[in-house]
């Protein structure tokens, strides 16, 4: 993988600054392209890593043009920029169609056009049995991007993760500063810490084949019980449950656990 060019959609976010600082340090890139629309994220990130193998592009995965620029001559592309809030997502469920699902179309298109090697799309648990927007929005991307292996060329797999510790507007954040709200006890969730994510994706990328759904094995845990270990806090303010949430995620669906199968530190879902 050394000597390649990246492609990082959404990549001034938590996930995309790990997986930069991961592959600048061990893997040799010839450079890496951050695409994102926040030019101020853009301009902080340049001064936080002063490396030139970075390239940064401003622009939005929902412009086609833009990508099929950003795309030419680019190796790997990690699919990283999407509307991530549940709550945000339900009130702007257009918006959230328009970039995780239309995003994802252009994204495949994209890669497809110009001869890009891989694409790995990042996912979320949500996308499993969805009960909101922004999960289905997630089951739909996911099903486009294994379903870009039809064509010849670019091999397009997905990577699906929990909860990441430490990751923007994440609830070890929102503990640390002592400003959580707990919207119902039972809540058991998937955690993995966003470094060992990022790993995860950089491996994901180097060992897939194309069509595969990767899980990596995360600590499933009380969102209560995680936020004392963090700071040792007993008591929440328990706000209720919305129509939104489920008391737990989950990893796979039961179609397909029929394909799915076990290797030392994650699952594969083929």
């Amino acid at each position: 993988m050394a000597n390649e060019t990246y492609l990082i959609t959404g990549g001034t976010g938590s996930l995309g600054k790990s997986v930069t600082r991961l592959l600048l340090e061990h893997y040799q890139p010839k450079s890496i392209r951050i695409l994102s629309r926040n030019e101020y994220f853009q301009f902080a990130m340049r001064k936080e890593f002063d490396d030139g193998r970075l390239r940064f592009f401003i622009g939005d995965i929902r412009d086609y043009d833009r990508l099929a620029r950003a795309f030419d001559g680019v190796d790997y592309v990690i699919h990283a920029a999407a509307l991530k809030h549940v709550g945000i997502c339900e009130y702007n469920p257009v918006e959230a169609v328009k970039t995780n699902v239309d995003g994802a179309i252009n994204i495949i298109d994209a890669c497809i056009d110009l001869n890009v090697g891989k694409c790995l799309a990042v996912s979320s648990d949500k996308a499993v049995n969805p009960i909101n927007i922004y999960g289905a929005s997630k089951f739909c991307a996911e099903r486009l991007f294994i379903n870009g292996n039809v064509y010849d060329g670019t091999k397009f797999s997905v990577v699906r993760f929990g909860n990441m510790i430490g990751s923007n507007g994440s609830i070890v954040e929102l503990a640390k500063q002592g400003e959580v709200k707990i919207t119902d006890p039972r809540m058991l969730r998937y955690w993995i810490d966003l470094t060992d994510a990022a790993q995860f994706t950089i491996d994901c990328l180097d060992r897939m084949q194309g069509g595969e759904i990767f899980i990596p094995d995360m600590r499933c845990e009380y969102v209560t019980r995680f936020v004392n270990e963090i700071n040792g806090q007993r008591q929440f303010e328990v706000i209720g449950r919305g129509e939104c949430e489920k008391l737990a995620e989950e990893l796979y669906s039961e179609y397909e656990s029929t394909r799915l199968v076990d290797k030392e530190g994650y699952k594969v879902i083929l």
